[in-house]
């Protein structure tokens, strides 16, 4: 399995899908350059292939007079170097320019595009394509004109070689632009994670079987009606035709293919890697979305996902604050209802000796840290016995053993916690407490109305626990039990206990032999 480490460092290198996009906190400045080398590079180097594509259908491959003759020679050596030089200049002045007007929001990392500047950014590919094309029809228009003076029968040969050429290279600007302008993509679905823009999947990939298969299929049969309306064209030329037109669907296809598949993978792939660190227990997880197709809204949909898994973390370890960690996880793996079952279980009642003064000579602050070291000392014995720190009443605090999780023997499980507060309270110098600890059948459940409830412990032990820690305050080990609760425990909690005097507790009848630790 891929390491979280790794996977931050490869996020870093590469948000948007490709380490050749850049790293997540590159200067802008350096990113615009990189952008606009990602832009003129590739529609530079597609041009000129497809002006290469464009030659050499129209002087080797496609049926007709050939166009290296002598009196074709002017036109070849002058018009066409200067209409590629001139179509290239002028592209690359045009697309700067434009780039440059629509996306000057994107050099600030911290402004926010507007309607309008997200409008211009997510129409850019668009926009790009639009120039390429109109680029190729004036090129393709003057190409006519010229040859068709010299020679009205290229014109065939020219209108279809430099056809089939600008449709492969509108397709391939359209998709190295979606490529390029991937960062600035991210800002515009950062502002407005709504908003789509682009052909889709489905639309790459039918235009990379259209200009893959279709344009050469489409070629062949024109190559093929023509073969069959002029009787000249010899069985070489049409099977040369036919070989160039097979050569560029391979070509074209593979080059096409792997853009969509780039394109279609990279979102994926980020998600893939977004979902192991999730399964790594990384919450703080959330993947740029820069594809505002069908895949956005799988990336968008991720992040909303561990939003909500965030918000579920915190919920639960709020909730488990609140109530106990137990008491969480049976409410969340359980629907809570109103209610109780009898139980055995036991109790411990825990309460601050003297905070009556402490509050009338202490200033606030100074009773509220007393208050947390004593009760950090508190939860930390319960849970370490197994308890539940069912709940906090001001400096006091009832804790409850084997409910709602079930202990073998909660009565010694409370009895060892007892002994062990007692034992760390005695090293506090600015506090002191009794203790009291009772076992026996409980009611355990929950207890309010229908919207607003609460887990809780009634019963005798629970009462007999707090007259106990009231008792304990006149003690010197200020922690008792009674003669009851010891026979439910193991003989190796008891050992640690030693009978005493018998008392009547407040609000009962009969007597109750107490106990204290030894």
């Amino acid at each position: 399995m891929i390491h979280s480490d790794e996977l931050l460092r490869a996020r870093a290198q590469s948000p948007w899908g490709s380490p050749l996009l850049g790293p997540e906190n590159e200067r802008s400045e350096i990113r615009r350059v990189r952008v606009q080398l990602l832009l003129t590079i590739p529609l530079v180097v597609t041009n000129l292939l497809g002006i290469t594509m464009a030659l050499v259908l129209a002087g080797f491959v496609l049926p007709g007079p050939t166009m290296l003759s002598g009196r074709l020679m002017v036109i070849n050596a002058i018009f066409v170097p200067l209409c590629v030089v001139t179509s290239l200049a002028v592209g690359v002045a045009w697309g700067t320019i434009d780039g440059l007007r629509s996306l000057r929001w994107a050099t600030d990392p911290d402004h926010v595009p507007t309607p309008r500047e997200q409008s211009l950014a997510v129409t850019a590919p668009r926009r790009l394509v639009l120039q390429q094309a109109a680029l190729w029809t004036v090129g393709l228009a003057s190409a006519t004109v010229v040859y068709g003076i010299a020679d009205p029968a290229l014109i065939p040969k020219i209108m279809l070689a430099t056809g089939a050429a600008a449709i492969v290279v509108c397709a391939n600007s359209y998709l190295i632009a979606e490529f390029a302008l991937r960062p600035t993509t991210a800002r515009v679905l950062q502002a407005d994670p709504g908003r789509h823009h682009g052909i889709g999947v489905f639309g790459r990939t039918m235009l990379s079987w259209f200009v893959g298969a279709g344009v050469p299929a489409f070629v062949s049969m024109i190559v093929a009606v023509w073969a069959l309306a002029d009787p000249s064209v010899s069985k070489s030329r049409l099977a040369v035709c036919m070989l160039c037109a097979g050569g560029s669907a391979l070509v074209f296809g593979v080059l096409l293919m792997v853009q969509v598949t780039g394109a279609t993978v990279a979102p994926i792939k980020g998600v893939r890697q977004a979902l192991l660190r999730v399964e790594n227990g990384n919450l703080d997880t959330e993947i740029p979305i820069y594809d505002g197709t069908e895949l956005g809204d799988l990336q968008s949909g991720f992040n909303r996902m561990v939003k909500g898994l965030r918000e579920r973390a915190l919920i639960e370890d709020l909730f488990g604050k609140h109530v106990g960690h137990d008491v969480a996880m049976a409410a969340i793996a359980s629907k809570p209802v109103l209610g109780g079952t009898e139980t055995e279980a036991a109790a411990l009642f825990i309460d601050i000796i003297g905070s009556t003064t402490m509050a009338a000579t202490m200033p606030a602050p100074e009773i509220v840290a007393i208050l947390n070291r004593f009760f950090d000392i508190v939860v930390d014995e319960v849970e370490r016995h197994g308890g539940l720190l069912n709940k906090f009443e001001g400096d006091a605090a009832l804790a409850v053993f084997g409910t709602p999780a079930p202990l073998a023997d909660s009565a010694a499980a409370a009895l060892s916690c007892g002994r062990a507060i007692q034992a760390r309270l005695r090293d506090a110098s600015d506090f002191d407490a009794g203790i009291g600890v009772a076992a026996g059948r409980v009611v355990a459940g929950n207890v309010g109305t229908h919207n607003r409830y609460e887990f809780t412990v009634i019963g005798d032990a629970v009462n007999e626990a707090a007259r106990l820690c009231e008792l304990s305050k006149g003690y010197e080990g200020r922690l008792l039990t009674s003669e009851a609760t010891l026979t439910r425990a193991a003989e190796s909690e008891r050992a640690h206990w030693t009978l005493g005097d018998s008392v009547t507790l407040r609000g009962r009848l009969t007597e109750t032999r107490l106990a204290q630790a030894l």
